[in-house]
């Protein structure tokens, strides 16, 4: 696993220009931009980017079958994939929290621990991400993978609106419901949210290796 691991730090290696030019994009948001919290997202996100990035190298020109011809097994190599993208997508999370929390105390807009919280709160986002990138990409290889992306996002999006309109038809009051969430406390709000991330990515352990073990190369 640890070969694997070099092997895509040295692709990444091959990334530093487009690396180089998102740090100064990220930069310049943090002095231009008033919603600071975006910079986090940014950044995060474009881990998981670049870790389905390393799939697509190694797909291409019947990779695989040499990977696996090396003493690599199909378990290690999920799992591998899955610590490189939460390194580089924290990584990134990281980062922007740091530009964030430094813009937002110059502007005298939020202390270091209440930065320190938002960026808590916002960490679920990157390990989702990578949940349900991951086994799109090993299910279905680059193009179909982004195409299949777009369909879950989709999807996700229509459940949400089904869902309001479930809780309408209920006569459920979703602010009421909001406002009960917040007596529980910022902090347990925050743990829930991020325990929930770690079950996902879990989830999409098992199901990556389930898709890994059923393909030929």
């Amino acid at each position: 696993m640890k070969g694997l691991l070099v092997k895509d730090f040295k692709l990444l290696k091959n990334m530093k220009n487009s690396m180089i030019v998102i740090l100064i994009i990220a930069v310049g948001m943090s002095v231009y931009i008033s919603d600071l919290t975006f910079i986090i997202v940014y950044l995060s996100f474009l881990g998981s980017s670049f870790t389905t990035g390393t799939l697509s190298y190694d797909e291409f020109d019947n990779g695989y079958a040499f990977l696996f011809s090396l003493p690599v097994t199909r378990k290690h190599y999920v799992m591998e994939k899955y610590i490189f993208g939460l390194l580089i997508s924290g990584g990134g999370w990281l980062l922007g929290l740091v530009l964030a929390a430094i813009s937002g105390m110059v502007r005298n807009n939020g202390s270091v621990m209440e930065w320190l919280m938002i960026g808590l709160g916002l960490l679920p986002f990157p390990l989702i991400v990578l949940a349900f990138v991951l086994p799109l990409h090993i299910k279905f290889g680059g193009e179909k993978g982004r195409i299949g992306m777009i369909c879950v996002l989709g999807g996700v999006f229509l459940i949400g609106v089904l869902g309001a309109k479930v809780l309408q038809m209920l006569h459920l009051d979703l602010g009421a419901l909001t406002e009960s969430l917040s007596t529980m406390g910022e902090g347990i709000i925050i743990l829930c949210a991020d325990l929930a991330g770690v079950l996902f990515l879990a989830v999409s352990i098992g199901i990556s290796n389930s898709i890994m073990k059923k393909k030929e190369f």
